[in-house]
């Protein structure tokens, strides 16, 4: 066989393999895309006050409550660049549910003794802050857009828009991931 029919062989099977690789990953985000709905439609016949508020291809927010009936007025929504003062929770989802065993982060004491963690420093459960930018999974800074003081809820999304190919912690990679959480107050002043 000469050389150069040898490299094209070789380069037309490393094109089929990374062909099969992407239509695998896509299968893998479309399955996570399903889960998500799945989870959302069930919340919704569950609770009459959650509602849809925002969907891009593999991001989602769901509120839990009507926040149109609250006494305190919200005229600010969480910009670009802005602040969240927050209590969350972050589950990976890999089913239509969630449940303590998929939890992997929350800065909320209770949940993580639910979850049966082993707690060295119960400090660090406390309000966090964080800002709106590049800093932030792409999911989570995209579903976190527009929230207002007192919202509660979850931005769910597929593994493309969370750690990637990058495993954190025991988040595995390509984890479709689900963010419960309470917004105390935003800022968008620097």
């Amino acid at each position: 066989m000469k050389k150069g029919t040898l490299i094209l062989l070789l380069l037309t099977l490393m094109m089929l393999l990374a062909a099969c690789n992407k239509q695998a990953l896509q299968q893998t985000y479309d399955k996570q895309i399903t889960n998500i709905e799945s989870f959302i439609q069930n919340l919704l016949k569950q609770d009459p006050y959650a509602t849809l508020v925002k969907k891009q291809e593999g991001i989602y927010r769901i509120n839990l409550h009507d926040t149109l009936d609250l006494e305190t007025p919200r005229t600010d929504s969480l910009e670009w660049g802005g602040q969240v003062a927050l209590y969350y929770a972050c589950f990976t989802l890999t089913s239509t549910s969630l449940s303590s065993s998929n939890l992997v982060a929350t800065n909320l004491l209770e949940l993580a003794e639910e979850a049966k963690w082993n707690l060295t420093d119960p400090s660090i459960f406390k309000l966090d802050t964080l800002r709106l930018d590049n800093s932030l999974v792409p999911g989570l800074a995209e579903g976190l857009k527009g929230v207002q003081p007192l919202d509660e809820g979850y931005v769910l999304f597929t593994g493309k828009y969370g750690f990637g190919k990058t495993e954190r912690g025991t988040i595995p990679a390509r984890s479709a991931l689900a963010y419960y959480f309470w917004i105390e107050n935003i800022s968008n002043e620097d």
